[in-house]
């Protein structure tokens, strides 16, 4: 099983009949960490008209926990447009919020969708987007003369590593995607003659 995430957020704006919509995304893990997000960006436009937002956390089951808010729009204008961009790009834990400076000009409910819609899909344009998949940490403990040959390997394959602690023998963490993880712990223990010593630490979501 895989899923996507937002590693780092970003900014889109978009102007229609003078009315400025500026969208933002961040990565949140939880429904508190999203509220301080949507109150940072209250506080930084205290002066716009109004501060829409939708935001999606995903549970341990999968399921998604989704709130959304149109924050003095008509009803269905602009949390649930920006929120069907959330679910439209498949993105987990994420939360945007779109900003509307009024300028003047009613732009009636079909328009006020597409321009809360473009802004959310202009800042989800500029994020980075990140896929997190099934990690087995596996845990080296090697010799000095093996861990070059060892990590040759790792950096080969594109396996993501914790920083080594040097003792008299080099320990690392490495995740390996879950299905390759026998094979790994098998190459591990053909280079180093079996001289290094291989755990399965435990499964993960990276």
């Amino acid at each position: 099983m895989e899923y996507k995430i937002i590693k780092s957020g970003g900014t889109g704006e978009i102007v229609e009949k003078k009315s400025r919509f500026i969208g933002v995304t961040f990565p949140i893990s939880s429904e508190e960490e999203a509220l301080s997000y949507i109150e940072k960006v209250k506080k930084e436009h205290y002066q716009a008209r109004h501060n829409c937002f939708a935001f999606s956390v995903r549970r341990e089951n999968g399921s998604a926990y989704e709130r959304f808010s149109d924050d003095g729009e008509p009803q269905g204008t602009a949390g649930l447009p920006i929120l069907n961009v959330i679910r439209g790009a498949e993105v987990n834990n994420i939360c945007i919020v779109v900003t509307r400076y009024f300028g003047g000009t009613l732009l009636g409910t079909g328009g006020l969708v597409r321009a809360y819609t473009d802004a959310a899909k202009e800042a989800m344009s500029v994020s980075e987007i990140h896929t997190v998949t099934r990690k087995m940490a596996v845990r080296l403990v090697m010799d000095y003369p093996d861990s070059g040959k060892v990590n040759f390997h790792v950096s080969t394959a594109g396996y993501e590593t914790e920083p080594a602690i040097f003792t008299d023998k080099v320990e690392q963490l490495i995740y390996v995607p879950y299905e390759e993880a026998e094979a790994f712990r098998k190459k591990v223990i053909e280079i180093t003659s079996a001289r290094a010593e291989v755990t399965f630490d435990s499964d993960t979501y990276r």
